[in-house]
């Protein structure tokens, strides 16, 4: 197979592997990125991973030069970046992005266990912003889950197009009515 017919048959299958994964993003055919971690996680990474015209018979190019790992120090990206191209050379001439992503997620505790996060200059005027924003934080909800049977009722209850079949509150438009004429009834 050409190299072209290789990147095709592994993009197929990290499409169909990743698909709903809000850890991966294709950012072009060859280009995509893996988050490491959680985002709250602080020992979380995203890799950079492109494929040159060659690829798999030569070396995806990773990075760690994403925002995201801005709080991560050099020496420690240097030392993911290592790791990361023995696992390459083991793997060069096969499809191999599949196994970096799962190798970099069990060995993340190895790879960031000499982390420790760059800290920005950050300024607090008083304790009561610092609670303040906590406060808001903890306020943010989630938005609320269906169940199965909750999606199935309100998918019963509409048309293929989503939309409430005429009449559905024609009880409410009764009730009403009827109410309003008992209630005029009695001013006469």
């Amino acid at each position: 197979m050409t190299a072209n017919e290789d990147q095709e048959m592994e993009l197929e299958a990290l499409r169909s592997i990743y698909e709903g994964d809000e850890c991966f993003k294709e950012l072009s055919p060859v280009s995509f990125q893996f988050r490491i971690g959680d985002l709250e996680d602080s020992k979380a990474f995203i890799l950079d991973v492109t494929w040159p015209e060659t690829y798999p018979e030569t070396a995806p190019h990773v990075s760690l030069d994403a925002f995201f790992n801005n709080r991560i120090s050099p020496e420690t990206k240097q030392l993911i970046l290592s790791k990361l191209e023995e696992q390459v050379e083991a793997n060069l001439g096969t499809a191999m992005m599949y196994t970096l992503f799962e190798w970099a997620k069990e060995n993340q505790e190895a790879l960031m266990e000499n982390h420790r996060p760059i800290v920005t200059a950050v300024t607090l005027t008083s304790s009561s912003e610092v609670t303040s924003t906590a406060s808001t934080a903890k306020k943010k909800e989630k938005k609320e889950q269906l169940t199965k049977a909750q999606k199935r009722r309100i998918i019963n209850r509409t048309d293929h197009k989503g939309e409430l079949p005429r009449g559905w509150n024609w009880i409410d438009v009764i009730k009403v009515g009827a109410f309003y004429l008992s209630s005029t009834r009695w001013r006469t």
